[in-house]
Formats: C-alpha cells, structure tokens, sequence
C-alpha cells in the first residue's frame, strides 16, 4: 500500500520537475534573447530581465522539492555515509519531519502576508516598462513551500518502504551501502 502511494506521489512530483525543466529552457531562451538584444541590436527590455528573474525563482524554489524527492541534496557528514540503510532511513525520516516540515510550514504560513499585501495593492514593477502583477511570482513562495511538504511526505513515505524493507530499489546513495 505504502509503495502506490509512493508511486503517487512521484508522479505528481515528476510532473512538476517536468515543468520546472521547461522553465529552465524558457529562462535560457530569455537570456540569450536579452544578451542577443543587448549586445547585437542595443536595445534591451527591463521586462525580459524581470522575467530572467522570476524564471529563476521558480526553478529555485520548485527545484528544492524534486531535488529532495531525488535524495540529490548534498550531504557533507562522514558518520551518514557509513551507515546502514535502515539507520539513513531512521535518520531521513526524523530530519524530514522535524526540520523540512516545520520550516517549510513556517516559510508557508509567514509568506501568505507577504504574498497578500502584493495582492491587495495590485503590486507592479517600480521600473518603467517592469512587469506587472508581482504578486503572482510572490505567490510561487508559499506555493512552492507547500509543494516541499507534500514532497517531504513523500520522501518520509519512501524512507518508511526502505526501513520495512518494501522498496526494492533504494536510491543510489543508499545501494553504496549494501
């Protein structure tokens, strides 16, 4: 039961790595438009730079949730590392649910006013020419946020299938160990 509706939440989470990848061709098409615009035809956009901008963004903040769904974050710790996979389990699992969550749900719930207040006064660009609407990359904070605890409930699931030994194929990280 545990590994459909880890399978569930990998697909959800897949989808949105799948979108944050095009985001990322569209941001590198929007650099080299700006570059190509600045340098061979000087003339330049502040909307284009905006948008280079909240491009970034997004990748960041969604990149964070696939990233921890792929178990690709960089781990520094020697004791880690030599430990079984049942005990990285253990250790992934409490981490998960008494750091990423509780940040993640603070990061959440602290933004909304943020986010909010952009909303109320129909936030635009201070530049001439800027982008309009920056309540909506605003927006992408605690969405993105949110996303990371589904993500984290996710990664706790597919840890609790390495402990009880039902995920037949552990992430790589923890096969070195075998």
């Amino acid at each position: 039961m545990l590994i459909k509706i880890e399978r569930f939440f990998d697909k959800i989470i897949d989808f949105i790595g799948n979108i944050t990848a095009f985001l990322l061709v569209l941001m590198i098409l929007n650099v080299f438009y700006d570059v190509a615009a600045r340098y061979i035809f000087h003339n330049s956009s502040i909307a284009m730079q905006e948008l280079e901008w909240h491009f970034f963004a997004i990748i960041i903040l969604f990149g964070i949730s696939y990233t921890l769904k792929e178990d690709g974050h960089v781990r520094v710790d020697f004791i880690y590392d030599k430990l079984s996979i049942k005990k990285k389990a253990v250790i992934n699992i409490i981490a998960t649910t008494l750091f990423v969550i509780p940040l993640s749900l603070l990061i959440a719930y602290g933004s909304y006013d943020f986010v909010m207040d952009s909303y109320s006064i129909n936030e635009i660009s201070e530049d001439p020419g800027g982008l309009t609407h920056r309540w909506l990359i605003k927006a992408m904070i605690p969405l993105a946020f949110i996303f990371l605890i589904f993500t984290a409930i996710s990664f706790i699931i597919k840890n609790i299938n390495i402990y009880i030994g039902a995920e037949k194929f552990p992430p790589k990280d923890l096969q070195e160990t075998l």
